[in-house]
C-alpha cells in the first residue's frame, strides 16, 4: 500500500522534472498551469504541461535528488520501509535519486520537514494538522461516520478547485489516504460508555495538550504517550483506555493488553488517514495536484491492504453499546469539535464540508436542518 503510494509521488515527480529545458512555445505559464491542473486532459498532457513550466529547475541536467522520510513504526525493519527500499534501483534507472529515511518519532519527523531535512513526510493526519489545519481536520471525532463518507469527501478534496486549500505556509499536502475506523481499546469491558471512563487512565498524544484537558472533562485520567509507545502501556497496563485505529490489534498485539476481560467497543469514534506532506519549494502545486489525484485513484486498494493488514478480530472481543449510548457518543463528539473548532484546533470549513457530506447520506438528522458546524 504505501508503496504504490509513496512512489506515485516519485513516478509524477520524475516525470515533471525530466525536461532539460523549456519548449520554448509562446504559451503563458498561466495557460500551462491550467493545463496541468485539468483533470479531464490525460495525464501525458498534464505532465508535459508541467514539464514545459518547470524544465529549468534541473542541476547540472539531471533531476534534483529529493529526500522523503516514511514513518515506520518499526524503523528500517518495518513494512512500509521496507516497500519504499525495494524502489530504490527502479528510480535510479529512471534517473530519480531518492534518499530514503525512516523514522519510528513521529515528532522527530515532523521537526525535520521543517528543518528541511526532508523534502517530503509520510505520517498520521493527526500529526498533518501541524502543517495544514484544514486536511488535519479529516480526522476530527466523530466527523466521519464510515468509509463511505471518507470517500466521498476524499473525493471532492482532490478537486483542483480546493488546491489552494492544500497549501499552507511552507507546506503542501500531497495526499492523504484512509487508514480505517478507530475505535476504543478497553481492559475492562465494563468500561463501555463515556461515563463509566471516570478515574479511567486513558492514552492521550504527549504532543497534544487539547487531548489532555478533554479527558480531564470527562473525569478520567489522561497518561501522555506516543504513537510507538502507546500500545506498550496498554498491554503492561499502564494506561486501561486506548483510542486507536483497528489495525492497531494485530501489529501492536494489543489483544495482550485486552486480555480474559477487555475489549473494544463497537463505535468508530474517528476515521483515520495517512498524509503525504511536501515542501513548496520542492513539489510546486500542479505536482502536488496530480500525486493527489494518484492517491484518490487507490482508494479502494488502499482500504483493502489496510483490511488485510488489519486481519482478524475475535468476535467476542466486541462490546456492543445501546441506541441512548451511541446517541450520546454523537452528541460529545459534537460538542467536542465545536469547542476544539472555536479554539482553533479544528478547521471551521473542513468540519462544515463534513457536516454537509454527512447529510447527504443522512438528510433526516437534527443536525441537517439546524447546522452547527
Amino acid at each position: 500500500m504505501i508503496r504504490s503510494l509513496l512512489f506515485s509521488l516519485v513516478l509524477l515527480t520524475g516525470s515533471a522534472y525530466a525536461a532539460q529545458s523549456t519548449t520554448g512555445s509562446a504559451v503563458s505559464a498561466e495557460a500551462l498551469h491550467k493545463k496541468a491542473m485539468n483533470p479531464a486532459l490525460t495525464e501525458h498532457e498534464r505532465i508535459d504541461a508541467i514539464k514545459q513550466l518547470y524544465g529549468n529547475t534541473l542541476v547540472d541536467g539531471n533531476i534534483p535528488p529529493r529526500t522523503v522520510c516514511v514513518w515506520d513504526i518499526l524503523g528500517r525493519s518495518g513494512p512500509i520501509y521496507a516497500a519504499a527500499l525495494d524502489q530504490q534501483a527502479r528510480m535510479l534507472d529512471m534517473g530519480v535519486v531518492i534518499n530514503m529515511e525512516a523514522y519510528t518519532n513521529e515528532g522527530v519527523l515532523a521537526d525535520d520537514l521543517k528543518a528541511g531535512q526532508c523534502d517530503a513526510a509520510l505520517f498520521t493526519g493527526i500529526r498533518a494538522r501541524l502543517f495544514n489545519k484544514f486536511t488535519g481536520t479529516i480526522d476530527a471525532i466523530g466527523a466521519i461516520p464510515s468509509s463511505r463518507h471518507m470517500n466521498m469527501l476524499m473525493k471532492v478534496l482532490v478537486n483542483p478547485k480546493n488546491a489552494p486549500r492544500m497549501e499552507e505556509g511552507q507546506f503542501v499536502v500531497m495526499g492523504f489516504a484512509p487508514m480505517g475506523a478507530a475505535y476504543i481499546f478497553v481492559n475492562d469491558k465494563q468500561i463501555s460508555t463515556l461515563a463509566k471512563a471516570a478515574g479511567k487512565r486513558v492514552a492521550v498524544m504527549d504532543y497534544d495538550l487539547v487531548q489532555a484537558e478533554m479527558i480531564l472533562q470527562l473525569g478520567a485520567n489522561p497518561v501522555p504517550t506516543s504513537v510507538v509507545s502507546a500500545g506498550s502501556k496498554f498491554n503492561n497496563r499502564a494506561v486501561d483506555v486506548l483510542p486507536a485505529p483497528l489495525v492497531a490489534y494485530n501489529i501492536m498485539e494489543l489483544y495482550r493488553g485486552i486480555g480474559d476481560k477487555g475489549g473494544i467497543v463497537n463505535y468508530p469514534f474517528s476515521q483515520l488517514t495517512l498524509q503525504l506532506i511536501g515542501r513548496k519549494d520542492k513539489f510546486p502545486t500542479e505536482i502536488a495536484q496530480l500525486v493527489r489525484e494518484n492517491f484518490y485513484s487507490r482508494f479502494a486498494a488502499i482500504e483493502k491492504e489496510v483490511e488485510r493488514q488489519t486481519g482478524d478480530v475475535p468476535d467476542n472481543l466486541w462490546i456492543d453499546i445501546s441506541a441512548e449510548d451511541k446517541a450520546e457518543y454523537q452528541l460529545m463528539m459534537q460538542q467536542a469539535r465545536i469547542a476544539l473548532r472555536d479554539r482553533d484546533y479544528y478547521d471551521g470549513d473542513m468540519l462544515t464540508l463534513q457536516r454537509k457530506i454527512r447529510c447527504k447520506f443522512e438528510p433526516s438528522h437534527s443536525e441537517c436542518a439546524q447546522p452547527v458546524e
